[in-house]
């Protein structure tokens, strides 16, 4: 008798599995790396490089008008729990926590009963999908592209890959039921339509301007600590050591007009990243690529 080979994970179980790599590793992603396919595990100094120094898993980083944690993209995301009638978790945008919540989504549609139930969890999933993960998600794992060639790289890959999947299930627009807020793929997410635009230099304060060129929904960048670093070298400038606004700030303190020349190529740069991107996202890519152009 031969091996029957093991089926492959649909998507939404990719998903789940995936999740839990955006958390701290311990004895269990092991496990999970082996059923997934994933040559090894991250260690505890490889995940603390990439999500507690640079790239941070949280949704309200990309998508709230200040950049940082919590905000109005948090209470956001809470909402839908709040209208799923339960109570969101304090970190409700933590990434492990909303795959997590996605993947319960299409269980929950999978196992009622009634038409009734059935229609509305999937207009659930369907919601979250396209409002709370693909209009950031996208742009968060191309930037994770450029800062980790080795297991986050895959893991990222593997991730990207079954959201494209899930984003051609689900890309067809349907009634909402009431019960749950009038967001579709049809139409720009409301994280992305109530986003700032990026401060105008001619109108308002350097302070302002240093603000939201680090909101990543604002500038259509995603700007970490060793992009700064990278200027720093290549403007052969002094890197201050800090938080990135005043690190921003310090290089424009030495020479504006070449850090100003480094963000318009690097706004370039994320243009032609957003365009590149897989077909399947619509709007929410040219959101993404007007706002670095």
């Amino acid at each position: 008798m031969f091996d029957r080979p093991e089926p492959r994970p649909t998507p939404a179980e990719l998903i789940r599995g995936l999740a839990v790599f955006a958390e701290p590793p311990t004895d269990e992603h092991s496990r999970i790396a082996e059923a997934l396919g994933l040559e090894s595990v991250p260690s505890s100094s490889e995940y603390s490089d990439l999500f507690l120094f640079q790239l941070y898993p949280y949704a309200s980083v990309y998508l709230g008008p200040e950049g940082m944690l919590g905000g109005e993209a948090r209470d956001r995301i809470a909402g839908f729990w709040r209208a799923l009638e339960e109570t969101p978790p304090p970190e409700c945008d933590h990434l492990a926590l909303m795959l997590s919540l996605y993947a319960r989504l299409g269980d929950l549609g999978r196992e009622t009963e009634d038409e009734r139930g059935e229609r509305f969890w999937a207009h659930a999933r369907r919601a979250f999908f396209w409002e709370h993960l693909a209009s950031w998600l996208p742009v968060f794992l191309d930037k994770l592209r450029g800062l980790d060639d080795g297991y986050y790289a895959g893991w990222g890959r593997l991730l990207e890959e079954a959201l494209v999947a899930e984003a051609t299930e689900l890309a067809a627009p349907d009634e909402q039921p009431d019960e749950l807020p009038d967001e579709l793929p049809g139409k720009l997410p409301l994280h992305l339509r109530e986003a700032p635009p990026l401060e105008d230099p001619r109108e308002s304060s350097g302070e302002a301007l240093l603000d939201s060129l680090l909101v990543p929904v604002r500038s259509g960048m995603i700007l970490v600590r060793s992009d700064l670093e990278r200027a720093a070298r290549e403007l052969d400038a002094g890197m201050r050591a800090g938080e990135r606004k005043y690190a921003l700030k310090a290089l424009f303190g030495q020479d504006a007009t070449a850090t100003l020349g480094w963000l318009e190529k690097e706004a370039r740069s994320w243009s032609e990243i957003h365009a590149r991107r897989a077909d399947g996202w619509g709007l929410i890519t040219a959101f993404w690529s007007q706002r670095a152009s």
